[in-house]
């Protein structure tokens, strides 16, 4: 139930409790142009999209691959989609060419629909739909039909696949069900206020954070500013100009604003009520930042997997205040448990269980059967503590952690630890190969602007506020941090900086 209406179709979650002549999206230039659209013009637009691919010929539960910026097409093609029964496949376009052809083939895609920018890295066997060129007729010619109701799904149905990063190895497409995303969007309960609270999006739409914040957003009757893609100023300047109230990214993307100082200062941002950071780790250093410029603003500390959905911690049960650096408590309607060497602990691997868990991985049962536990568990390959009071925190990936003499080292604490320092804004901890030790910490660093700070000062702080075996080994300034597709950073472009003698297993011992 999403404000008292049953739902069981993902594309048709728009809210009723708003008149149709609300406002619910401002495309904040996807084709150029500022455009705004009703909630009215989303379901009759959606509808015709769906009207329209089922008269392509597409079946019930047919895949469609859509490879676009962010722009209100794409929304609306993600919800047509879904209504008439098919799934809809966002592809992360920043993928190398070869990817994305295998993402298509993949999911089996009978129709690839976008922009004429990215629609070409689509292969050409898939037939192709423009939002600059015929979609204007493909729409004119489906609003015809009038009205589209929207198909009855089962709730085990497949509504969408997510492909994972493709970090290392090949993407894996979660396929998640109409189910998973109406449990998500009736868990996440509305901030109080009138109708027409302002969210901006500027994450990729091929990626968990951004899509859910539309989804959750439409289902509230609130407006969603959607920006076709993340600049500073672009950002700042979108939030300022719509008078913005929520604001949700990735850590690395408000990291990244809060440095145009200057822009700031003479921006008015008043109206920014919550910020919600996701997707990756924060740092109390960003969350001290934070506060500084929005001051009256609720910050919140997200986290979620593509499998599993972003809804996993909540409110402490009793009320106790929670830690800034927690992301809360377990959501009463998910259970959670820590693993570590095959027994409950109190810090371990996350394992999950709740309504938006994926029902698997397309096409690779066995990689399915080992995140899943038998008892129906999701493994997160995350590395969570709980403390004495039932708050969990956020130390590491399974995959992340290195050994060096014999210690085990998760990246992510070495830096929190560094931007600790009020010097440094940004910081990224890479492994290298040491013949004695195993591996050792490197670390990348964004200087605060006018910091005067060497690789000395970066060290002397390290060993001063951690055990030695995490102070890094070497220190490399870089003057913004290069950002992935999902715009988190981007740890494979720094490595490729690294001197190929500390990346040798031939690296000296005293490095």
């Amino acid at each position: 139930m999403i404000g008292g209406i049953r739902y069981d179709n993902q594309g048709d979650a728009l809210s009723r409790d708003v008149p149709a002549e609300a406002l619910a999206l401002i495309d904040e230039g996807g084709n150029g142009s500022e455009r705004r659209y009703s909630y009215g013009d989303l379901m009759r637009l959606s509808g015709a999209v769906a009207r329209g691919l089922l008269k392509r010929g597409l079946q019930r539960g047919d895949r469609v691959a859509i490879l676009s910026a962010n722009r209100a097409e794409l929304l609306i093609t993600f919800l047509g989609t879904m209504q008439a029964g098919l799934v809809s496949v966002p592809v992360n376009w920043k993928l190398p060419a070869e990817t994305i052809a295998y993402v298509v083939n993949d999911c089996d895609a009978k129709l690839a629909i976008g922009d004429d920018a990215r629609l070409k890295l689509a292969p050409d066997s898939v037939p192709k739909l423009s939002f600059d060129g015929d979609w204007d007729a493909f729409i004119a010619d489906a609003l015809q039909g009038g009205p589209f109701t929207p198909l009855v799904m089962k709730p085990a149905e497949s509504a969408l696949f997510l492909y994972t990063s493709g970090s290392t190895g090949k993407p894996k497409g979660v396929v998640l069900s109409h189910y998973s995303h109406l449990w998500v969007m009736a868990q996440r309960p509305r901030r109080p206020g009138p109708r027409g609270a302002r969210s901006l999006v500027a994450a990729p739409l091929y990626h968990m954070n951004g899509l859910a914040m539309c989804q959750t957003t439409f289902s509230h009757g609130d407006t969603v500013v959607l920006l076709p893609q993340f600049t500073t100023r672009g950002y700042i300047e979108a939030a300022a100009k719509h008078r913005v109230g929520f604001l949700t990214s990735v850590p690395t993307m408000i990291a990244m604003m809060l440095r145009e100082k200057e822009l700031l200062a003479k921006t008015d941002l008043s109206a920014v009520e919550a910020v919600r950071m996701g997707s990756a780790p924060l740092t109390q250093a960003l969350i001290d930042q934070v506060r500084a410029v929005f001051p009256k603003a609720a910050i919140s500390n997200g986290y979620g997997t593509t499998e599993a959905g972003p809804v996993v911690f909540g409110p402490h049960p009793q009320g106790l205040k929670q830690p800034e650096l927690s992301p809360g408590a377990a959501h009463p309607a998910v259970q959670l448990r820590l693993v570590h060497d095959g027994r409950e602990a109190d810090e371990g691997e996350l394992e999950m269980k709740c309504g938006a868990l994926m029902t698997h991985y397309h096409k690779l049962p066995e990689t399915t059967a080992k995140v899943m536990t038998p008892d129906g568990y999701y493994r997160t390959s995350d590395v969570f503590r709980r403390d004495d009071n039932g708050f969990f925190f956020f130390v590491g990936r399974v995959d992340d952690m290195f050994v060096c003499g014999g210690e085990n080292i998760y990246p992510g604490e070495v830096e929190k630890m560094l931007e600790r320092h009020p010097g440094i804004d940004q910081a990224a901890v890479i492994p290298v190969p040491d013949t004695l030790k195993g591996y050792k910490p490197v670390a990348f660093v964004v200087r605060a602007s006018e910091a005067a700070l060497d690789e000395q000062a970066v060290k002397t702080f390290a060993l001063a506020n951690a055990p030695a075996y995490q102070h890094p080994r070497r220190v490399f300034f870089v003057d913004e941090m290069p950002l992935a597709g999902t715009n988190k950073i981007d740890k494979r472009v720094l490595a490729k900086q690294i001197p190929e003698e500390l990346m040798s297993s031939r690296a000296e011992r005293g490095i």
